[in-house]
């Protein structure tokens, strides 16, 4: 197990080569209450926009929408594609306890990996950007769209502070199903018709990243409470899995509504950071990038 401590990177760039964990991490661990202000920030421009936006029509914005997502579903394959192999050479050198409770070489000094969790995690708060467009479209906010963009933001910033070894699991998993997800809306501004089986099957990817999420959660719980190391705290593993299950309960309320009850309405697409609620009112397109 000493003899290798490190995946294999074909090419590794003078960004990702000259970054250091530890200093970030010592950032972070002094500034993460930051993110308190950003999402104050975040609610201001919600409430200001809406108000705004109420007696004047709607921007259509589909060229800027297909960019931004685009530039986001660039970000997410590239983040997979350099933060994966990092799990998958834990898991085959060690295996899943191992990937869940012990950061290791492989994480805390493998600096393609670490500047990749680094670039995830400052990525949620451009993320929130994800908003202004459905107030300037004029789409309905609903809760779990801004409950999930604020959750994150606040966890990931105060998880990386810890630099919990679970994080492995849950930045891979983001940038994996974001990879699609941002690739199908790019897709859809510009009214592509993408077949409706795609939504479903990334419907389908979120809640197995949910299931995944809070499985990771229980094992590395269970590790502790057996008195094994586990390099995650009692407190985040709770904050976790009480944040994956209220995904997979609105997710999955999603999945039936859209695909199961009223399988022809518009919940023919996957939901984005919350706008699956929509599909419950009734509503046609309102609130669903088409």
């Amino acid at each position: 197990m000493e003899s290798v401590t490190m995946p294999n990177y074909s090419y590794v760039f003078k960004f990702e080569e000259d970054f250091d964990t530890l200093e970030k991490r010592r950032w972070m661990k002094e500034n993460w209450i930051i993110s308190f202000y950003y999402i104050g920030a975040y609610m201001i421009v919600i409430y200001c926009g809406q108000l705004y936006m109420q007696t004047r029509p709607r921007f259509e914005l589909r060229i800027p929408l297909f960019v931004w997502n685009v530039f986001l579903a660039l970000f997410s394959i590239w983040g997979a594609y350099r933060s994966a192999p990092e799990l998958l050479y834990v898991l085959n050198q060690f295996g899943f306890r191992y990937s869940v409770c012990i950061p290791g070489p492989s994480f805390l000094d493998n600096r393609v990996g670490g500047f990749w969790n680094w670039m995830f995690t400052l990525s949620k708060v451009p993320e929130l950007g994800d908003t202004v467009f459905i107030v300037l479209r004029k789409q309905p906010l609903i809760f779990l769209h801004w409950y999930h963009h604020v959750t994150v933001l606040l966890y990931a910033w105060y998880s990386y502070s810890d630099y919990i070894a679970t994080a492995r699991w849950f930045v891979c998993m983001n940038y994996l199903v974001h990879s699609a997800m941002y690739s199908y809306y790019a897709l859809k501004a510009l009214k592509f018709r993408v077949p409706r089986w795609i939504a479903m099957s990334i419907t389908t990817a979120q809640l197995a990243q949910m299931v995944m999420g809070a499985a990771v959660n229980i094992w590395a719980y269970q590790v502790k409470q057996a008195g094994n190391e586990c390099h995650v705290s009692y407190d985040n593993i709770k904050i976790s899995l009480l944040m994956y299950t209220s995904y997979f309960v609105l997710f999955a309320r999603f999945f039936r509504r859209a695909y199961v009850v009223n399988p022809k309405q518009t919940g023919s697409q996957p939901p984005k950071k919350g706008q699956e609620s929509l599909a419950y009112e009734g509503k046609s397109t309102k609130g669903k990038l088409e």
